[in-house]
């Protein structure tokens, strides 16, 4: 029935989250033309609450839970697992308060309306997945703004999306190379739920009537412990949220 119905809601979904994107994309020129940063940021918040609230056109429910009173004068590394593209405009809406940037494809840069523009003006690390040497680069100067400005960054340590909704392992480097930057970072897994129901039959049909969830999860403070360390605890804190098998690891 999901499905059934995903076929006569996905137009009207994609409708109107392809007509947020083209309204914001001259308004957040403007904003960052004639007004700076802030002016910038407060229209992306705009536009990704508005590309969030669109996921009533699916009759999607959106949960955000956060029990924990997380600092804003301090820089933080929100870790995630990663389900669809529709993760993302909630986690910028709902963490807009920490200026959450994201390490992106450099490939995204152009090309889409909003999305691109965001990418190229609002501080994140654009990178090359073929030019280890540049991406690297860029994480490090992403973290040097962290650390000037006090904002944070989302990483999806999985690499990629979990098209069926199970973690794959989660690797340590963007962790390690973040930390090497900004060692008094606070790092906060964070849950998400169910987002990749939406896709599981690609761009079309979307489904609908699903219950997305995300839960911030209790922050890592990283002094003391190696990158892998805490990733594996990131890994195994979201996957209790999941109810998914924890990866215990291998002692030789």
């Amino acid at each position: 029935m999901s499905k059934f119905f995903g076929y006569i809601l996905t137009p009207v979904f994609y409708f109107f989250f392809g007509l947020m994107l083209c309204i914001f994309h001259p308004i957040q020129w403007v904003c960052f033309k004639f007004f700076g940063y802030k002016a910038h940021k407060i229209s992306v918040d705009a536009l990704n609450f508005f590309l969030t609230s669109c996921q009533i056109f699916l009759v999607n429910s959106i949960n955000f839970k956060n029990d924990f009173d997380l600092p804003t004068d301090r820089p933080i590394i929100f870790a995630s697992n990663h389900q669809s593209m529709y993760d993302i405009p909630s986690l910028i809406w709902f963490l807009r308060k920490h200026h959450a940037k994201f390490i992106s494809k450099i490939e995204l840069t152009k090309g889409i309306p909003s999305i691109s523009i965001n990418l190229r003006l609002g501080g994140g690390a654009n990178i090359n997945r073929k030019d280890n040497k540049q991406a690297i680069s860029e994480i490090i100067k992403l973290g040097r703004r962290m650390k000037d400005n006090n904002w944070s960054t989302v990483i999806f340590p999985e690499g990629t999306r979990a098209k069926d909704g199970q973690l794959k392992t989660f690797q340590f480097g963007g962790v390690a190379t973040l930390l090497k930057v900004v060692p008094n970072a606070l790092v906060v897994p964070v849950a998400i739920e169910n987002s990749w129901k939406i896709v599981q039959y690609g761009m079309f049909p979307l489904t609908t009537g699903h219950a997305l969830k995300w839960t911030v999860l209790k922050p890592i403070e990283p002094a003391g412990k190696a990158p892998e360390e805490i990733t594996l605890e990131i890994e195994t804190e979201i996957r209790k949220v999941l109810k998914q098998p924890i990866n215990y690891p291998s002692i030789v």
